[in-house]
């Protein structure tokens, strides 16, 4: 928008570089351009302010296909006005001469009449096809298709506009559509999904029958060991066994053995003892063999006498004197 200021009758306007102004005076141009800054009489001056960047324009219409299917296009035109001068003579874009805004509305023209043209020839490609083309297509094909058609548009170029670009945002149908147009996919997916979920658990229960296999192996090949281990202890308990009966056999018979040499040695010295014995009884009675009776009977007593118990004192009566006399005179006699 121009900035306008009064000073004693005269107003002054100061544009903006991206504002084209055009001053009529009389009919006739007397400035025009971006950035301008002049002075002027409110009486005599037609001012008109076109501005000259790039503007956007966001539009939602909804076109028709072959298969009479709905279906919303969201999208956005660019355009600019690239010839302003020529824009001035076919829109209004006067301006007040004290406040510097537009007498009318000429954007909310340009962009009904852009939304209409646009409409227009997405409903045209829409209704040559079929939803399902239109969708596969895409938004490309929406976008070239709306693009080209605005720029071949003579009403936009005998107005000065230059389409700049067609962005199309969206191009869906009806919910209830799109819904049963998303069902194969959600079908597909979730088929997929259950697939691999089945994959996974079947990789699970193979895992879990390959652990329980490695588990039952490692079972048998323990209890194998353990029956290894088992018959190797009986066999070290035998041979253990019979190591020590046969040690016990080799004591047994050395002890025999050493018995018997024992037992011959001590027959042999009894024999021997028994033999010198008898050879000091048959010497002693060599000896006493020529002794006299009284003299052996002497000895007897003598001997007797050895063995006799301790006496204090000793009591003899006729009838023992006589007795031992009797048989002391007995004996000698039968001794001589």
């Amino acid at each position: 928008m121009a900035d306008i200021t009064r000073r004693l009758g005269w107003r002054h306007l100061r544009g903006t570089p991206t504002a084209h102004v055009v001053h009529l005076r009389r009919g006739r141009t007397v400035h025009a351009g971006t950035g301008q800054a002049f002075w002027f009489r409110s009486l005599t001056a037609s001012l008109s302010e076109i501005p000259v960047d790039d503007r956007e324009l966001s539009t939602v219409f909804h076109a028709r296909t072959a298969d009479l299917q709905d279906l919303t296009v969201q999208a956005s035109v660019g355009y600019r006005f690239a010839d302003p001068e020529l824009a001035a003579t076919r829109i209004d874009f006067g301006i007040h001469p004290d406040t510097g805004l537009w007498r009318a509305t000429p954007l909310d023209q340009v962009a009904l009449l852009l939304t209409e043209l646009a409409q227009h020839h997405g409903a045209a490609l829409m209704a040559g096809q079929t939803l399902g083309h239109v969708l596969a297509g895409g938004v490309e094909g929406v976008r070239t298709r709306i693009e080209q058609g605005l720029q071949a548009e003579p009403r936009l170029s005998g107005i000065g506009i230059e389409i700049v670009g067609v962005r199309v945002i969206a191009v869906r149908p009806e919910p209830a559509m799109e819904r049963a147009l998303q069902a194969p996919a959600r079908e597909a997916a979730q088929t997929e999904s259950d697939r691999a979920t089945f994959e996974r658990r079947a990789l699970a229960v193979e895992r879990e029958r390959a652990i329980s296999e490695n588990e039952l192996q490692s079972r048998i090949e323990l209890a194998r060991r353990e029956e290894q281990l088992v018959a190797q202890q009986g066999t070290n308990a035998r041979r253990e066994a019979t190591e020590a009966a046969a040690a016990a056999r080799i004591q047994a018979e050395a002890a025999a053995e050493r018995d018997r040499i024992t037992g011959q040695a001590s027959a042999d010295r009894v024999r021997l003892l028994g033999e010198a014995e008898a050879d000091a009884v048959r010497a002693g009675l060599d000896a006493h063999r020529d002794v006299e009776p009284r003299i052996l009977a002497a000895m007897a007593l003598q001997q007797l006498a050895g063995h006799l118990p301790e006496i204090g004192s000793i009591t003899l009566t006729p009838d023992l004197v006589s007795g031992g006399l009797s048989r002391l005179l007995a004996g000698a006699a039968v001794a001589s």
